[in-house]
């Protein structure tokens, strides 16, 4: 199962030495060293070889933690069965956790890649909102709206687990501070990146609290769409409540 619902092939572009990071990796790419499909460098046979290790690796893990709890399955296990050993595991994977949260390692700098790559006449809110609507039409899992079974399944194991959940701060720290580079770097730029990722993440427990509970995404979707343009409303005008007449 692949968090962002595409190639089962998608991974870490940076390679398993360096840990979970941004982009993915495209399964078009050949291992003689074709380009990958998504502009970036041709790849070579052995980071391919890299590559696939490192999904499969994950895909293990992933199969044991949602058999038996993430609690349950020690990291000599998942070497096990992935048949690696102990210690190069932890070169593709540095911690435990991230055999799971490499798979919002493709998204960690979506935000900031969304503004630096916009229209020249978009501005970063649109852009970011046209981004997040087109997710939800797309039942991108990100959005939350993904009724997926192995999907739904995933988002449980992840949220319903303390470690998981903390170490996804971090993840999600590192997006806010993507953002702010893309927007500029001042203060007032980290502030807005601060806003505008809470609300993305805010958006997105929500479409999944609804999927998780039962309902379909189809059903969920008008809601979503509402709820994300009064978000973005919102962000746009700033939490000061419009005025009313008293009386």
């Amino acid at each position: 199962m692949v968090m962002n619902g595409e190639n089962p092939a998608n991974g870490d572009r940076s390679g398993p030495a360096s840990g979970p990071g941004p982009g993915s990796t495209s399964g078009s790419a050949s291992a003689s060293g074709s380009a990958s499909g998504d502009g970036s460098a041709p790849v070579g046979l052995r980071e391919r070889k890299k590559r696939l290790t490192y999904q499969a690796v994950s895909d293990a893990a992933i199969t044991m933690f949602l058999e038996r709890g993430f609690d349950k399955v020690s990291v000599a296990e998942v070497a096990a069965a992935a048949d690696i050993s102990k210690p190069t595991l932890f070169r593709y994977f540095p911690a435990k956790e991230d055999l799971v949260l490499h798979r919002f390692a493709d998204h960690e700098d979506e935000a900031a890649r969304v503004v630096t790559g916009r229209a020249p006449d978009e501005t970063p809110l649109d852009a970011l909102r046209r981004h997040f609507l087109d997710g939800l039409d797309r039942r991108d899992p990100v959005t939350g709206l993904c009724d997926v079974p192995q999907v739904l399944a995933f988002l449980r194991l992840l949220y319903g687990t303390p470690s998981l959940v903390a170490r996804l701060h971090a993840y999600q720290g590192r997006s806010e501070a993507a953002l702010a580079r893309a927007l500029g770097g001042g203060l007032s730029d980290r502030l807005a990146a601060g806003q505008i990722i809470a609300v993305l993440r805010i958006l997105a427990m929500e479409n999944w609290r609804r999927t998780d509970a039962g309902e379909s995404a189809d059903r969920v979707y008008a809601g979503a769409v509402q709820a994300a343009e009064e978000a973005f409303v919102q962000l746009r005008t700033g939490l000061e409540p419009p005025s009313r007449p008293r009386g």
